[in-house]
């Protein structure tokens, strides 16, 4: 068993900005609890510029981001515990941890979730078709290019048009493979406009379907393409692809949220917390985008902070 003043559930920008924080020029002994091999959150397999914006002011690439902020948590006394996953409660703020050293407890005054948010797979999408490889959402796509320096397909289709769905184009386009189509089931594209104008540039050239769903994936052992359909007209059409990327569609990681029985909001799926960022259980709080899905990670660092 150990004890800590504070103890900080997930490593990224939200997390350890509150570490970095806390434990500042103070004597509070403040713990971040990574389920990951490195802390960073989803930053460090991002390997583009764009990260640090509002709260460093500055405009670097997710992986330099992610190390920074790492540097300055620890530069300020906070202890980082990577692959340490939280699988349960203890008690009111004990937590039940498991490591490669074995399971252990942890005691806390304070416990701050930070564990972020996902986006939605193909799965719990509910898309029907066949269950071909070549398929993933952003955060597979970058962990299997830009961290296992894995290859993927020449010829892709992106559904969703939110800036994580951008991200994945510079990825792909990164990888040697080319974004044949990017859907959206709005009637414009979801993310900024500034990002919009980018994707018909030269540097990503990409068309965006509006009002298009994906309805079927078709491949045995690979994907060969998409059935899509216009929701305003029902028209559908195959598009050849040999990867499909889900992006976006974002939902709380909140298990542990759900497992304490905080008091939860129905429509953000993560708990409700006060302007102090208080849950319904003292002593616990909860920040970044576990609360509010999905902002950029400058944002969540900012909420932490």
């Amino acid at each position: 068993m150990s004890t800590y003043d504070v103890a900080i559930i997930g490593g990224g920008p939200a997390g350890l900005t509150a570490a970095a924080e806390l434990a500042h020029n103070s004597a509070l002994n403040v713990v971040v609890l990574e389920r990951e091999s490195e802390a960073g959150g989803i930053p460090r397999h991002s390997d583009h510029p764009g990260y640090g914006i509002r709260d460093m002011k500055t405009f670097i690439s997710g992986p330099a981001y992610a190390r920074r902020l790492v540097r300055e948590a620890t530069a300020a006394g906070a202890k980082i515990r990577t692959a340490t996953m939280v699988t349960d409660w203890a008690g009111e703020r004990s937590l039940e941890l498991t490591s490669p050293a074995g399971r252990e407890q942890l005691d806390a005054r304070a416990v701050v979730l930070a564990t972020g948010a996902r986006e939605r797979a193909r799965q719990a999408r509910l898309i029907p078709g066949d269950r071909p490889g070549g398929v993933y959402t952003t955060g597979q796509l970058q962990n299997t290019v830009h961290l296992q320096h894995r290859s993927v397909g020449k010829r892709a289709v992106v559904v969703g048009a939110e800036l994580v769905s951008y991200s994945a184009v510079l990825t792909l386009k990164h990888a040697g493979c080319e974004t044949a189509l990017m859907t959206s089931e709005y009637p414009s594209a979801e993310s900024y406009a500034i990002f919009n104008l980018a994707g018909r540039t030269p540097l990503m050239n990409v068309e965006v379907a509006t009002t298009t769903r994906v309805v079927r994936i078709i491949g045995r052992g690979t994907v060969v393409g998409v059935e899509i359909e216009n929701t305003r007209t029902g028209r559908r059409s195959i598009v050849a692809c040999d990867t499909v990327v889900f992006t976006g569609d974002w939902i709380p990681d909140h298990e542990l949220a759900r497992a304490a029985g905080l008091d939860m909001d129905p429509k953000s799926l993560g708990p409700l917390v006060d302007t102090a960022l208080r849950t319904s259980r003292e002593g616990v709080f909860a920040i970044g985008n576990l609360l509010h899905p999905v902002d950029t990670a400058d944002i969540a660092a900012l909420d932490g902070r």
